[in-house]
């Protein structure tokens, strides 16, 4: 059973999908009325028909839907040619894209969007894949070969669905000891290494300026809670409120710390340096701060449902001022939520929402990442998005973005035939 964010102290309600196959009744008819509008994407009748067929074979019931099983089975389809149009076609990929989150904002547009961001991790056998190496896995749960992406999702009352991807490339990739590698990867000159919150901070900026899909919220983990240059994007896009996890190691005050001007010299010369007064209390962690709150600031409530029975957590929240080697950085809401029970786990978050916010949003925002996570979850399990086996920087995008327009084009369907949620959950094969 899915989560289930709860009516209760929330904006809208995230439905679940729920299609299955007896609701449709020609779903090849419609799977060919959805290629035709991204038909001017490509330049040859025969890439439209690639295009399709690759589709199809996503949408089967193949246990393996890499290039050659899908190939083989779907009807006029040819290993080699499908090979070419995964990994070197010319596609007019933004052309795609953007026609795509035109489809996605028609369907699940909403000024009080929510936009998330994630990464994934590929297992990988081999090392001559691009971007390929020993490093954290989240699917696996530990160091290991593979590649990973980077995600952006787009939730709603209406639904959710990826809206951008990135690969990450590690920093090693881009050495001389690598030239080679990138070459047979056709990894282009105009790459450069970017970390995981840099990627996801580009694409934010990407969909912002684009401006095709409404969005209010931003939401993010650890990797982008923790990195200014991820926190500097949003703030720099007005109106936009990010919801982000932080560590517990994270420093801060709560209440702003008085900092004086001092004056000293050196090599003759007269400098000055910002030091915080030293009378004042230093910055404390937030792990030591939430296990120092007393049990009668914490709010109990229900943030989702379980395949047995309600989840619930413990929440509080405090203004409080985050530092930065030693020094006050911002004014931010820390939102801290512990599980119940003698043995307590905690999670914290900051948030740039206003003064005016009350508990209840935040709640509901922390319940809400469980939408990019049941994408990655419904792509690997139905579409094949881990059975990939091309190894080009160009095939590795093409193939993801075949796998988000296919888990689109379901939640198209049930949008389109008004299909109601339920508390189960089936994906149509």
């Amino acid at each position: 059973m899915l989560p289930e964010i709860r009516s209760q102290d929330s904006l809208y309600d995230v439905p679940k999908f729920n299609l299955t196959q007896d609701d449709v009744s020609d779903f090849m008819n419609e799977l060919k009325g959805f290629h035709e509008h991204f038909a001017d994407c490509f330049f040859r009748t025969e890439l439209r028909g690639n295009f399709y067929r690759y589709m199809v074979g996503q949408f089967s019931d193949l246990e393996r839907k890499s290039i050659e099983p899908i190939a083989i089975a779907v009807k006029n389809a040819q290993v080699r040619a499908m090979q070419r149009f995964v990994s070197t076609a010319v596609w007019d990929d933004e052309k795609i894209i953007r026609k795509y989150r035109s489809m996605v904002n028609h369907d699940m547009g909403d000024p009080e969007g929510v936009l998330i961001f994630d990464e994934t991790g590929f297992p990988k056998k081999g090392k001559d894949s691009v971007g390929v190496a020993k490093q954290y896995c989240g699917s696996l749960g530990k160091v290991d070969n593979c590649q990973v992406g980077v995600f952006a999702a787009y939730a709603s009352g209406q639904g959710y669905a990826f809206v951008n991807k990135g690969l990450f490339i590690p920093e090693h990739w881009f050495s001389d000891e690598y030239d080679a590698r990138r070459e047979k990867c056709a990894v282009t000159d105009d790459l450069s290494f970017k970390t995981k919150p840099q990627l996801a901070a580009d694409m934010l900026k990407e969909i912002s300026e684009e401006g095709i899909l409404p969005f209010k919220y931003v939401l993010g983990d650890t990797i982008c809670g923790s990195s200014p240059e991820f926190i500097s994007t949003v703030e720099q896009i007005d109106g936009l409120r990010y919801f982000v996890a932080v560590n517990s190691s994270t420093s801060c005050w709560l209440t702003e710390p008085v900092t004086v001007t001092k004056k000293y010299k050196y090599r003759g010369k007269t400098h000055r340096k910002t030091v915080v007064e030293a009378t004042e209390k230093k910055p404390i962690t937030v792990g030591k701060l939430a296990k120092s709150i007393h049990d009668v600031f914490w709010y109990r409530r229900t943030v989702s449902e379980g395949a047995k029975g309600p989840i619930c957590y413990e929440f509080t929240r405090r203004r409080v001022v985050l530092a930065k080697d030693g020094f006050p950085q911002k004014t931010v809401w820390l939102i801290i939520r512990r599980s119940l029970g003698e043995d307590p786990k905690y999670s914290y978050f900051v948030s740039n929402a206003p003064m005016s916010c009350r508990l209840p949003l935040f709640v509901w925002l922390s319940g809400l990442r469980w939408a990019i996570e049941q994408c990655f979850e419904e792509t690997k399990t139905d579409l094949g998005l881990d059975h990939y086996e091309v190894r080009k920087y160009l095939g590795w995008h093409h193939h993801m973005i075949t796998c988000m327009l296919a888990h689109f084009f379901l939640w198209h369907l049930k949008i389109r035939l008004g299909k109601k949620s339920t508390v189960h959950y089936a994906l149509a094969a």
